[in-house]
């Protein structure tokens, strides 16, 4: 491993070379500080506190660890909701409002960011959120002892200084001047309790499952390993009567469990033994919830449409691993891949080619950019460029005695029937696509480690624009427990990714996030799947939505955490009431939602 204390110090050195100055040793007096408590909430004021909600994983976690190896997979997402930022945005206006902050400002740099911390705010344990812990927090993300290269830069060459003014009073200095909406975001800290951690060369071990202090509404009261993880609900978290938390995050506990087929999963819940699930494959909205739950009633469908940053969803191939280091191959997969027919079949042509990596950013979207369209020739053209001339017996390329096997590694059984079909695509094309399909946790090792060939997955999206530093820059290239799983090493992609983060203004970062994209396409390392413009879930007669149903920014209707979440809550009369009509068969109205209130005209 580099070292960590070096490489900030050099970061450090390059910024101060820059022209960047330390933010000043008293808190300057022409601050113009801003708040946000006039936008609407988005929350109902019926919702009723109480009941169990329950829902699943398909993998158990490796870690209660935020950070550090094993520390990204499914289950962090609830750690990481059941956390609070300085400043959210409203899931409508996308404003900003106050959630450990109660006010902010920014300094004349520029570059620079102040905050004054709510003295209600505390940790799970009833200590006091200060000053201190963002102190921490900044020492933490850059000690070499959490094993994670990925923070240790960020909080080191983006966040660049941190100061404590007084008990609830910070700032926060970033390495360039940025628009203010992206700079509060951007350039943000989060608390970590320094009552809690010791770092040394033991933390990734000792902390591996221990249960740290948070700030959201929830802690963690039960582990079972190998089959669920139980929240329950703080009665008297700080935040219950605030603008923008009242009436949310309603279930006294929230059970996790470990289902890890998503088919058996459904089945718990059409025995009503979970209370919520996914339909957004189409195969599970057009087949499988069919029946007696909804036609008489006891359960429903709502399809809701958002406006969210689609996830990068698609296929990653690593250069590192031959033949995927010759750009020739990369383009040929692309051809290969027959996209439109796996929309158009076994998708029920529900979900739309992604183009980019990096869609519904707005004016960051290079919108000019289109996806490799499935095509043979094309296809034969790049290979026989790359060498790949001749075939076999079986109709696959070889090259000096070798046959062209891609090995696809996956971890959702659904999407079998969508690989099986670019596979005999593919075939077409001489090229024998080998599938890996592993347990979640199994594929997220192989991949974090380097050890995939291609690997089909995607990254949630999310924020105001685009980041390309942690999976492009070669920064992040060719070692474990990064976001570069394609290896992608170009000095040139490199100069104009830094280019882009040190960028002061929007103009300035939307034309160099275009020609970014433009360099992405061309480098042929990630081809572009999917993409889904709504939510479609199932939900039990008893779990009950706001008027609203959801939100502009929301991805899941039923998310019980989150900065969008917490909105639903679970009526326990109704509940005993939709049993007995079961139990007796008794009919109920139907429930069919479909909500185009935030739905996106192309």
């Amino acid at each position: 491993m580099r070292n960590i204390l070096l490489c900030i110090l050099a970061a450090l050195a390059g910024f101060m070379s820059l022209g960047v100055q330390a933010l000043p040793e008293k808190l300057p007096s022409d601050l113009v500080w801003q708040s946000n408590l006039s936008d609407p909430i988005f929350a109902d004021p019926r919702a009723q506190r109480g009941g169990r909600y329950r829902s699943f994983v398909i993998t158990f976690p490796l870690t209660l660890r935020l950070v550090g190896p094993d520390s990204n997979g499914s289950f962090a997402s609830y750690m990481r909701a059941n956390n609070m930022s300085l400043v959210g945005i409203h899931p409508n206006t996308r404003n900003p409002i106050p959630e450990l902050a109660t006010q902010w400002a920014f300094g004349d740099d520029g570059h620079s960011i102040y905050f004054r911390l709510d003295p209600d705010a505390r940790w799970s344990d009833g200590t006091p959120v200060t000053a201190d812990d963002y102190v921490f927090g900044l020492e933490f993300m850059r000690s070499k002892f959490i094993l994670a290269p990925w923070y240790n830069n960020y909080f080191s060459e983006i966040i660049t200084d941190l100061v404590k003014y007084d008990d609830y009073t910070i700032g926060i200095e970033g390495a360039n001047p940025k628009p203010e909406d992206e700079m509060l975001f951007e350039y943000s800290v989060s608390p970590v309790p320094a009552h809690f951690h010791k770092l040394d060369e033991n933390w990734v071990r000792d902390y591996n499952w221990r249960i740290e202090p948070n700030t959201g509404p929830y802690q963690i009261s039960e582990i079972r390993k190998g089959k669920y993880v139980e929240f329950t609900r703080k009665n008297d978290w700080w935040a219950n009567d605030k603008r923008y938390f009242k009436y949310r995050y309603n279930p006294d506990h929230i059970r996790v469990k470990l289902i890890r087929d998503f088919n058996i999963a459904y089945q718990y819940f059409r025995k009503g033994e979970l209370d919520t699930f996914p339909l957004l494959m189409p195969r599970f909205w057009h087949k499988k919830a069919q029946g007696d739950i909804y036609e008489n009633g006891y359960a429903g469908k709502i399809k809701f449409y958002n406006d969210v940053p689609q996830p990068i969803s698609g296929l990653f191939l690593n250069e590192d691993a031959a033949p995927l280091d010759d750009v020739n191959v990369r383009y040929a997969i692309a051809h290969a891949l027959n996209v439109d027919k796996v929309i158009n079949t076994v998708l029920h042509g529900d979900y739309e080619r992604l183009q980019t990596a990096h869609d519904g950013f707005g004016d960051y979207s290079n919108t000019s950019i289109r996806a490799r369209k499935f095509d043979l020739k094309k296809a034969a053209e790049y290979l026989d460029k790359a060498g790949w001339s001749e075939r076999n017996s079986d109709g696959i390329r070889v090259k000096d005695g070798k046959p062209l096997k891609i090995r696809i590694t996956y971890f959702r059984s659904e999407h079998n029937d969508r690989l099986v079909i670019l596979a005999q695509e593919a075939r077409k094309a001489g090229i024998d696509f080998q599938l890996q399909l592993l347990d979640m946790s199994a594929a997220f090792k192989q991949i974090m480690e380097n050890k995939h060939q291609a690997a089909w997955m995607g990254w949630a999206g999310g924020g105001l624009s685009p980041r390309y530093w942690e999976f492009y820059h070669s920064d992040n290239a060719h070692k474990p427990q990064t976001n570069n799983i394609t290896n992608t090493d170009d000095k040139v992609l490199d100069a104009k990714i830094m280019a882009y983060r040190s960028a002061t203004d929007k103009a300035t970062r939307v034309k160099l996030a275009h020609e970014l994209e433009q360099m992405i396409h061309d480098q042929g390392s990630f081809i572009p799947t999917f993409k889904v413009p709504y939510t479609r879930e199932a939900f039990w007669r008893w779990i009950k939505l706001p008027a609203n149903h959801a939100t502009r920014t929301s991805d899941v209707v039923f998310d019980p955490l989150g900065g969008t979440g917490g909105l639903f809550w679970i009526d326990t009369e109704e509940q005993q009431a939709t049993l007995e009509a079961k139990s007796d068969s008794k009919v109920l109205p139907k429930i069919m939602i479909i909500d185009k209130t935030w739905a996106v005209t192309p």
